[in-house]
């Protein structure tokens, strides 16, 4: 584990502990309990050893059925995996908006997905707090859409630092082109970047928004979470230091 909280894993370029985060309460998140990360598909045996060395022992994959089924490298043993589909991709009345005017892989859609499917991220964060003993890495396809949405909001219910929780997800955006390569597919970046500013806005302040607009306690009422489970994340399980 590298000290900026960077998870140096041979075939991750965008893993990270979400330890040691400032909250608005005092004190920082604890290290070792969460982290985030791409998808895992291109991790080397190499790799999986220092994912294994950070502690971690189970992982939280966000895709779809269908990306799950088109991943080619197995699993090592040690690790449980648990699968939630983030998306809801059946929910065409959604998402039908945004295919049609490309603002799926902006932030522009995360405060509505949040409002509409609480349950989805909720899902994704039971399986968090309900982890095995260790760490716990969750992971979509590039580690910044749908993980970004579960993100934020588990920093949110740790009283993370806003501005925090934004330079957590700037962190992506800066090895974006570099991730984009490693996934064998041309940079997104600069197409991300002028459909935000079609709408008048940046990346960042896009996210920006959607952190300043979140409400923990809303969410926490609607997402069907119980107290044991929102106990585990405000606390990343673990006392606070």
């Amino acid at each position: 584990m590298a000290d900026d909280r960077t998870l140096v894993a041979d075939g991750l370029r965008n893993a990270r502990d979400l330890g040691g985060l400032p909250r608005r309460s005092g004190g920082t998140t604890p290290r070792g309990r969460y982290f985030r990360s791409e998808s895992v598909d291109r991790l080397t045996e190499r790799g999986w050893d220092a994912v294994r060395d950070a502690g971690i022992r189970t992982v939280v994959d966000l895709r779809t059925p269908e990306e799950r089924a088109q991943d080619t490298n197995d699993r090592p043993e040690w690790l449980t995996t648990v699968a939630v589909d983030h998306d809801d991709l059946q929910d065409t009345a959604f998402w039908s908006g945004y295919w049609s005017n490309g603002l799926v892989g902006t932030p522009l859609y995360y405060g509505p997905h949040l409002d509409r499917k609480p349950e989805r991220t909720a899902a994704a964060l039971a399986a968090l707090a309900r982890a095995a003993p260790g760490g716990a890495m969750f992971h979509c396809a590039g580690g910044r859409d749908r993980t970004g949405i579960v993100a934020l909001v588990l920093l949110a219910l740790a009283d993370v630092e806003p501005q925090a929780i934004v330079d957590d997800y700037l962190r992506t955006l800066q090895v974006s082109n570099d991730l984009f390569a490693a996934m064998g597919v041309q940079g997104q970046e600069a197409r991300i970047q002028a459909l935000c500013a079609e709408h008048g806005t940046t990346v960042a302040d896009a996210f920006r928004a959607v952190v300043a607009d979140f409400d923990a306690d809303r969410f926490a009422a609607r997402s069907g979470l119980d107290a044991d489970h929102l106990e585990a994340l405000r606390t990343f399980r673990a006392p606070v230091t």
